[in-house]
């Protein structure tokens, strides 16, 4: 029994932050955001909440999947930036949709959390558990933003990416999810508070960290770096993601990025960016992507998976 992708969708809120419009707000500058991190623009949610552009990507998902709400035994929701503290976003997303026969429940993984859920949908379909999953990654990360901190506010946006895995002739090849508790204090936000982020070590511990669970999974499944169609990184930092392709010996052009229009959006970066590769021809039935992420916890992944 495999699990495959069967459908895929994504929402992204239509008001454009761009880093001339921030040089207006913080003492920064395009040049300046462009250079140490590859954005340009993201999104900002004015007049969505987090379950409205979670059902928006999960409409699309299930219309590409050619299924029903009723289809869906399971909802995973991935964000750090829930609608409420109760009920989860999972169970607000599962009465919009009218999906009544799944039962639904909310991951807290930061950045790492749609991978996080890919592993978990992925053993829910091999066990029986389940046959048809929805998979929503989705963050209003501007809410949780100072829009005073130049280090942090520049990164950060919102949109939400969602897919539907089911039983089929896909397979996940490996995958590896790892945390570390005790280096939480290098990115978090407070109860009701901002982000708070130690750049320069995260850095270091992204590159490092994500390297060694790539080459873990790709020895894991007998697979070598060349035989890698496409990578898709979580869209933190163009010079993170360089850095790791780098070191890995992918070349440029097999890393997908999308960071310049839409900048850290969290959990939903990686299904964001999977939309847009597949809709741009990048990513086709039959390639072994692989998957990683590293975000706040800390907690950090990767995952090969024949798409």
């Amino acid at each position: 029994m495999g699990t495959t992708l069967t459908g895929i969708g994504y929402y992204l809120p239509p008001k454009v932050l761009t880093n001339f419009d921030l040089e207006k707000m913080v003492d920064t500058s395009d040049d300046w955001i462009t250079t140490r991190t590859g954005i340009k623009e993201r999104r900002i949610a004015d007049n969505e909440n987090v379950t409205q552009m979670a059902y928006m990507a999960s409409l699309e998902a299930l219309e590409s999947a050619n299924i029903q709400p009723e289809d869906i035994d399971l909802i995973i929701l991935a964000t750090l930036t829930p609608e409420l503290k109760f009920p989860s976003t999972a169970c607000l997303l599962q009465a919009k949709l009218g999906a009544k026969r799944a039962y639904a429940f909310d991951i807290s993984a930061a950045c790492s959390g749609f991978i996080y859920g890919l592993e978990l949908a992925d053993a829910y379909i091999k066990s029986g558990k389940a046959k048809k999953i929805l998979l929503v990654g989705v963050e209003k990360l501007s809410e949780i933003v100072n829009w005073q901190d130049r280090s942090t506010c520049v990164l950060f946006g919102d949109g939400a990416g969602a897919v539907i895995i089911s039983e089929g002739d896909g397979e996940v090849l490996s995958s590896k999810m790892l945390s570390d508790g005790e280096l939480w204090e290098i990115l978090y936000a407070p109860k009701c508070g901002y982000i708070n982020m130690k750049g320069k070590e995260l850095f270091k511990l992204a590159v490092r960290s994500m390297e060694e669970v790539c080459r873990y999974v790709l020895e894991s499944a007998g697979i070598s770096i060349e035989d890698v169609s496409i990578m898709i990184p979580h869209q933190a930092n163009i010079r993170i993601m360089e850095a790791l392709a780098e070191k890995l010996g992918m070349p440029k052009e097999k890393v997908y990025s999308n960071i310049h229009k839409y900048g850290n959006t969290s959990a939903a970066s990686i299904p964001i960016a999977m939309y847009e590769a597949y809709k741009e021809g990048k990513l086709r039935r039959g390639d072994i992507v692989m998957l990683t992420a590293m975000g706040g916890g800390l907690t950090w992944g990767a995952m090969l998976l024949r798409f």
